[in-house]
């Protein structure tokens, strides 16, 4: 099952790629966001995709990067920016015939915040990050957060270091809706062929069946 590039207007200026991915099953479903590494909407993000929609959701991957100008802004202020996208992502979802009006945000790499952010402030039902960065300085954004958020690493990922993930370990013993996995042995960028000796096909397997169920959780809401 493969999806579609479409082109979704932006609420602030200009235009932006995105790839669909729709089920062929009849009735509501919930969809999935992707929010891509710096690699984009490649291969990879696209095959994630078409995978939701085989299992019955709908899956979007917008292209964060689009826009970015000649000279690139800072790390916080391009996820600032891809802010708007990912909420204009989801505004778009409602003309796709079947969407149920709840949509997980999933974040990869340097899209790992939005599952934070999506959940946050953005209208997303739910967050889930794989091998997210840089997410020490998004963890105070978790305060207030009633939605499910779920984030995974592999604990030799050189770009979540041990402060990192012990942080974030400590937090569903405070927050329920929250639950963290650190993979013994698996490296940053797991969920990615492409990665080649980084890929982790069991930690892949794991991460999509968190994310299956998670989005299970959102058809029944």
């Amino acid at each position: 099952m493969r999806g579609r590039d479409i082109t979704i207007r932006s609420s602030g200026e200009g235009r932006f790629g995105c790839y669909v991915a729709t089920p062929r099953t009849v009735g509501r479903a919930p969809a999935v966001v992707l929010a891509s590494t710096v690699r984009g909407v490649d291969e990879d993000l696209r095959a994630i995709a078409d995978e939701f929609a085989a299992n019955g959701f709908i899956a979007a991957a917008p292209d964060l990067f689009a826009r970015t100008p000649a000279s690139p802004p800072s790390r916080t202020e391009q996820i600032k920016a891809g802010e708007r996208d990912m909420a204009d992502t989801l505004a778009h979802l409602s003309a796709i015939p079947g969407f149920s009006g709840r949509a997980a945000a999933m974040g990869f790499c340097y899209g790992g915040p939005y599952a934070i952010l999506g959940p946050k402030r953005l209208g997303y039902a739910a967050g889930i990050s794989c091998h997210g960065t840089r997410m020490l300085d998004f963890i105070g954004e978790l305060d207030r957060v009633s939605q499910r958020v779920c984030l995974m690493w592999g604990d030799c990922d050189h770009l979540a270091p041990k402060e990192v993930l012990d942080a974030y370990r400590d937090m569903p013993a405070r927050m329920s809706n929250v639950e963290v996995h650190v993979f013994p042995g698996v490296r940053h960028g797991y969920m990615m062929p492409r990665s080649e000796e980084r890929f982790d096909a069991p930690a892949r397997d794991f991460s999509m069946a968190r994310a299956l169920a998670i989005l299970e959780g959102l058809a029944r809401i």
